[in-house]
């Protein structure tokens, strides 16, 4: 595995790469980072080729890395980021695996550039807009952020970002999420909340995915339930649910063996 820095013309973007082959993008969740996906990229599939990178402000560090780019920030920039990414790697399409907040990115990448999406892994993410209560719970954070830093956010979403059997069975997953909380800068993690409060509804993008779609749901997610997982499935056309027993909101990081086992497949056969 490889970290590399893509210097973009308005910014310079650091990404995780491991493999050769047909890529697959891997977009991560709030309040994360590209390192989220560390379990995958240590274990790819032949013929693939795994890039994570980190979503606007995350993980910036040092000053190639301060970015002016926070104020107004939208899903769809983020989105542009990873088509402008793709475009400088010279990758014409790609499948695109997006967890919680990066499932709403590839959904920004679906409405920009539906041709340069090639198959969809839609993990613990939903297609509805927030609810006023959750605009307000936005609102809430934001200015806990203000006060506290990444350590408020950390404390308060960590709980919530693991099911009860993790965090029972594997005590130690829990700091290491903190621990890639907390190195993402206060600014990054409020332009991001306002992002996801703001960020359009996808319902209506539902039935025009043409492409394969695999959507990842954990049995113990507090913050995206099986029904929503379901509902959302139903509505794509060439879609499929996995359901990961005894998970909560990231799949990936808490059962990393039968997430891959569910994607490998689902590459697999593309």
């Amino acid at each position: 595995m490889k970290t590399q820095v893509a210097h973009l013309l308005h910014r310079s973007l650091r990404y995780l790469e491991s493999g050769s082959g047909r890529t697959l993008l891997l977009l991560h969740a709030f309040p994360l980072s590209a390192d989220q996906w560390l379990p995958q990229l240590h274990r790819v599939p032949p013929g693939w080729r795994f890039i994570a990178p980190d979503l606007r402000g995350f993980r910036g560090m040092g000053p190639a890395f301060e970015d002016l780019g926070l104020n107004g920030l939208t899903i769809e920039d983020y989105a542009d980021d990873v088509l402008a990414l793709m475009t400088h790697l010279e990758i014409e399409d790609a499948a695109v695996a997006g967890l919680s907040m990066g499932g709403y990115v590839a959904f920004g990448m679906l409405r920009r550039a539906p041709e340069r999406v090639s198959a969809l892994v839609l993990s613990n993410s939903r297609a509805v807009a927030d609810s006023p209560q959750a605009r307000d719970a936005r609102a809430v954070s934001i200015a806990m952020v203000e006060r506290e830093g990444a350590a408020g956010i950390a404390r308060e979403m960590s709980p919530r970002l693991l099911g009860d059997t993790t965090r029972g069975g594997q005590p130690d997953l829990e700091e290491a999420v903190k621990r890639l909380i907390l190195v993402n800068a206060p600014g990054a993690i409020i332009a991001a909340l306002a992002a996801l409060r703001d960020r359009p509804e996808s319902t209506s993008l539902l039935s025009s995915i043409a492409v394969p779609t695999l959507v990842i749901a954990g049995d113990e997610d507090a913050i995206v339930n099986i029904t929503e997982s379901r509902s959302m499935q139903q509505a794509i056309p060439r879609s499929t649910l996995v359901t990961l027993p005894r998970t909560g909101h990231l799949g990936n990081l808490e059962a990393p063996g039968p997430w891959s086992t569910a994607a490998d497949t689902f590459l697999a056969g593309l």
